[in-house]
């Protein structure tokens, strides 16, 4: 048993070091971001048109410009037809299709509302349970395992209570477990009755191109399935560059059923006459295809690995066996789920930073920041150098013992 004098006097060793360490978000770092510095140049002076003559210094184009769909067609795995290219936020494409089928209806459904409710697999995504907070749209946790959500639950809520219209998803390296859907569970969310004929799955396949273990696990198609099952609707797909390319300045994409793409493009007209065409003509010409991505992306991996390899390490060592935590060893993303025993991860968040290592909020990834057992760490290696992720891991470590030892006294 780990003596707690000894924690202590470590604690404290820490806490006078005087340490910043921030590992509170999934940002990519400056390493990774410098792979995508040609984007700065890649255009000339005098290109500036798509393969079909489109200045892409003007007006039009809602949808995005032909390249871009075709390239993001690839990425989801659909048809150009199918792909709406956006700006540079994906999660402004998901607040904004979410606010019309709210208020405005899509494909001919009449709008949702209030009083709506969404099905939320936790842990989860924090930006998109904000979302569902700002809009008054009431969040029902449901558990996730390592093949995705709960469907038994799922599908017994859906079937029952019309006024659920749609479900949060992170289908491959979800954020932060790093769990992967399995195909069972794809067919299940396709296939399903649901009392709300307008139901909608919105598929945030944010880290659907970030393996870094050698290895890229295939992800069933939803789209294919929804159409399979007969809910060709159900649907809505999203993704972008941002992890990709440049965090702030990547292009985002939508896809979906051809009904629910050429109605939103009804809608989006009102709101923008054309997206950053500029933007999309770039990043075309620097991936060429989905090979450009795949190759980019395994330029990713080499810097991520040694971070999440690190994390490992650490907590192997320092935790490995001794029943103060659990934690996930995801094979890509930008996370790792870690586990304390009930009712210590705020403390333990707590501690952490006093010691000056800054983590993401304990109860952050459960809707309305409220993890009902009080156990789930979210942390995101990414940004720090692998020295700093030693010390900023071992010090978790630290509280996470300290923390433990202090539910005894």
């Amino acid at each position: 048993m780990t003596d707690l004098d000894e924690v202590l006097d470590e604690y404290n060793h820490y806490r006078q070091m005087g340490l910043s360490l921030d590992m509170t978000r999934g940002k990519p770092s400056s390493q990774q971001l410098d792979l995508s510095m040609p984007l700065m140049s890649i255009l000339s002076t005098s290109d500036y048109r798509t393969l079909d003559s489109t200045d892409c210094r003007n007006y039009g184009g809602v949808d995005g410009i032909p390249e871009a769909r075709q390239l993001f067609a690839e990425f989801f795995g659909c048809n150009a037809e199918q792909v709406i290219v956006g700006g540079n936020a994906s999660l402004q494409l998901m607040h904004d299709t979410l606010l019309r089928c709210m208020f405005l209806g899509v494909s001919g459904q009449s709008p949702w509302g209030n009083g709506i409710r969404f099905l939320c697999p936790s842990p989860g995504y924090d930006r998109h349970f904000a979302i569902c907070e700002m809009l008054g749209i009431s969040m029902i946790p449901v558990p996730l395992d390592s093949s995705g959500p709960d469907m038994d639950m799922i599908e017994e809520l859906v079937l029952r209570d019309s006024s659920i219209k749609g479900i949060w998803c992170v289908p491959k390296y979800s954020n932060p477990t790093g769990c992967i859907y399995s195909d069972e569970v794809i067919c299940r969310l396709a296939d399903m009755q649901t009392a709300a004929e307008d139901f909608r799955i919105f598929w945030d396949n944010a880290y659907g191109h970030h393996h870094f273990t050698g290895e890229d696990v295939e992800l069933g198609n939803i789209l294919e399935a929804c159409i399979d099952a007969g809910n060709d609707d159900r649907v809505f797909m999203f993704g972008s560059t941002s992890k990709i390319t440049f965090a702030s300045a990547g292009i985002a994409a939508m896809a979906g059923s051809k009904a629910n793409v050429d109605s939103l493009k009804k809608l989006m007209l009102v709101q923008s006459i054309g997206p950053d065409k500029l933007n999309q003509l770039r990043h075309v010409k620097f991936f060429g295809d989905m090979d450009g991505i795949k190759a980019h992306m395994g330029k990713h991996a080499e810097i991520l690995r040694p971070k999440f390899e690190k994390v490992d390490e650490v907590l192997e060592t320092r935790l490995g066996g001794n029943g103060m935590a659990s934690w996930t060893k995801p094979k890509g993303g930008y996370f790792v789920s870690l586990d304390t025993i009930s009712g210590v991860a705020g403390r333990v968040v707590q501690l952490a930073r006093m010691a000056g290592v800054q983590l993401t909020a304990a109860g952050a990834t459960w809707p309305y920041g409220k993890d009902p057992y009080d156990t789930n760490i979210r942390i995101a290696p990414s940004m720090p150098t692998v020295e700093e992720i030693d010390l900023a891991i071992n010090i978790l470590c630290c509280c996470i013992e300290l923390a433990t030892l202090e539910t005894d006294l």
